[in-house]
């Protein structure tokens, strides 16, 4: 898993690199800065010329503007390539949820592809800005220690060879040790509360009219309460780190003077360089300082990165064939149509076959859970049948595109989304390059250009978070006006009357019966507006399509039109 997500900075070799260098760069001045101060001050004790002196004074002043310059740098390059990773990363996910929608993604929960899609998105720029960047940069450091303290004392170089890898390797392990337990808890935990917290935004009004906001507000506490535990552990991890760092950076610079300072004695070194040998000690663990905390985060980043690939990892319920055929508008036909959720569940449909010739309006009719709805999504590919076709034409809708499909069908569903914008915006949706007058043609067939028009704002009035600032009806109502802006040559209502009443209703269905009959029209209703208008009327009961209150044998013909009289 770890291989997959570093796989993500393959293109991004050449920044990655050169962030490493400006880090190494950064600590190397900070490095270099310690050094020479240390020289510079040890010498000056003795008193010599001011001009012995002059160029480590100005070196002292360039190392010590250089370090801020090159740190700057260095978190400007890599947070450049951790943005633009996760950018990609987002695309990616939104990629792969979009295939897998509506049906491979039902037993998810809002908020919780919510908090993939943001919270655990961002979790992954500690993988790249501390899990990539500071382990190499750390290495070049204590390369560049180490040339300066062999040349001037090698056995001195002994402490620093022995407790740098100690730090850089075994505190972060140790983090990583200590975060394993909660890592992936924290980030279960934080989409539970992502989950939670949407639920209870989006069902406020039933949650206080019911009386039961108190319990939700109490769970969310809950869950609150334990990120809060999880994040004293986590602090105590960092205590921990933090700690282990500051005893090894002691002992370093001690084990570095203890070795020194004899070869002081003996005069096989100057006194003056012994600040310069102890300070680079100090200095260099600046490069270790950030390994344990970054080992402690990747663990939650790790966390996050699987539930990232689990929903990558979700197989695709509806798939485009390799060589897609051109499908075109002609007859719509249902052959045994065979359907079910899951492979233990019951038959939401059970060799359903319908024929809709082009223009034909036809009403499908039955109680909740016959499976019409079944039978529409099946139509637009949500759902792949387990067995039987769908024609359109004499091709079969599997051997076209997806998208091909939902051009040729279209849905107004009962529960269809209204989004937080303008009333204009979300008919546009519909058909981006549509006109104000071709707008206001179907918003009039919907029954909401007058009222659109009474509003102070008009069309540039907000609907509000799934058209919370609507009434059921008009947002049932811009729905349709959307559906028949798209201009789909077969559209199917799901319901559209279920929100209105009566008087509306029947308004609203006169006037989609009295558009032209290209179109081809599936209403899908258990209500009795609009079926004076309809060609034909089937009645659907138990996943099939029955003559009367009767279910077929077998040897019937499953889909029979009962004709109005």
């Amino acid at each position: 898993m770890t291989i997959r997500l570093l796989g993500l900075l393959r293109g991004h070799r050449l920044r990655l690199g050169l962030a490493v260098l400006l880090g190494a760069a950064a600590i190397g001045s900070s490095l270099a800065l310690m050094a020479i101060s240390g020289w510079l001050i040890s010498k000056a004790a003795l008193r010599p010329p001011i001009l012995d002196l002059a160029v480590a004074i100005v070196a002292v002043r360039f190392f010590g503007i250089s370090r801020g310059l090159l740190r700057y740098l260095e978190r400007l390059v890599t947070h450049d390539v951790a943005f633009r990773v996760l950018g990609e990363l987002r695309v990616r996910l939104y990629q792969a949820l979009e295939p897998r929608a509506p049906a491979g993604l039902a037993g998810f929960r809002s908020g919780d592809l919510l908090a993939r899609m943001v919270s655990d998105v961002e979790a992954l720029q500690d993988l790249f800005l501390r899990g990539v960047v500071p382990p190499l940069v750390a290495a070049l450091v204590l390369g560049l220690a180490a040339g300066v303290i062999a040349p001037l004392a090698a056995p001195a170089l002994l402490p620093l060879l022995l407790l740098f890898p100690a730090a850089a390797v075994g505190l972060p392990l140790l983090s990583t040790r200590l975060a394993r337990h909660w890592a992936g808890d924290r980030a279960r935990i934080r989409g539970d509360l992502s989950t939670q917290l949407v639920e209870v935004v989006q069902g406020s009004g039933e949650l206080v009219a019911f009386g039961a906001s108190r319990s939700r507000l109490d769970s969310i506490r809950r869950i609150g309460d334990e990120i809060s535990r999880i994040d004293l552990r986590r602090a105590l991890s960092d205590a921990v780190g933090e700690a282990g760092l500051v005893l090894a950076t002691g002992l370093a610079a001690l084990g570095v003077l203890a070795i020194s300072l004899p070869l002081v004695t003996a005069q096989r070194l100057d006194g003056a360089y012994l600040a310069t040998l102890a300070l680079t000690a100090l200095a260099s663990f600046e490069a270790v300082q950030p390994l344990p905390a970054a080992f402690e985060r990747i663990q939650h980043s790790l966390a996050a990165g699987r539930r990232l690939l689990e929903v990558q990892s979700l197989p695709v319920p509806v798939t485009d064939p390799p060589a897609p055929l051109l499908l075109r508008m002609g007859v719509l036909e249902v052959e045994d149509a065979w359907l079910r959720y899951r492979p233990d569940g019951p038959w939401a449909l059970a060799g359903v076959s319908l024929r809709l010739e082009p223009g034909a309006r036809v009403a499908l009719v039955g109680p909740s859970g016959s499976g019409k709805t079944s039978l529409a999504n099946a139509l637009l590919r949500f759902r792949e049948l387990d067995r039987g076709r769908m024609l359109i034409d004499g091709t079969d809708l599997q051997r076209g595109r997806q998208d091909d499909v939902r051009r040729l069908i279209g849905l107004c569903a009962q529960d269809a989304h209204v989004f937080n914008a303008s009333l204009l915006d979300n008919l546009r949706l519909a058909r981006p390059s549509a006109g104000l007058e071709e707008i206001e043609e179907a918003a009039g067939r919907a029954r909401l250009l007058d009222w659109v028009r009474s509003l102070p704002l008009g069309w540039e009035t907000r609907a509000g978070e799934g058209g919370a600032l609507l009434s059921s009806g008009q947002r049932q109502r811009l729905a349709l006006a959307r559906a028949l802006l798209a201009g789909f040559p077969i559209l199917i209502l799901d319901e559209p009357t279920a929100n209105l009443d009566a008087d509306t209703a029947r308004e609203l269905m006169e006037a989609v019966l009295a558009e032209p009959r290209g179109r081809t029209l599936l209403l899908i209703t258990h209500r009795s507006e609009g079926l004076e208008g309809m060609d034909s009327i089937l009645v659907m009961r138990e996943g099939r399509i029955v003559v009367g209150a009767r279910a077929p044998r077998s040897d019937e013909i499953l889909a029979r039109p009962i004709r109005r009289n």
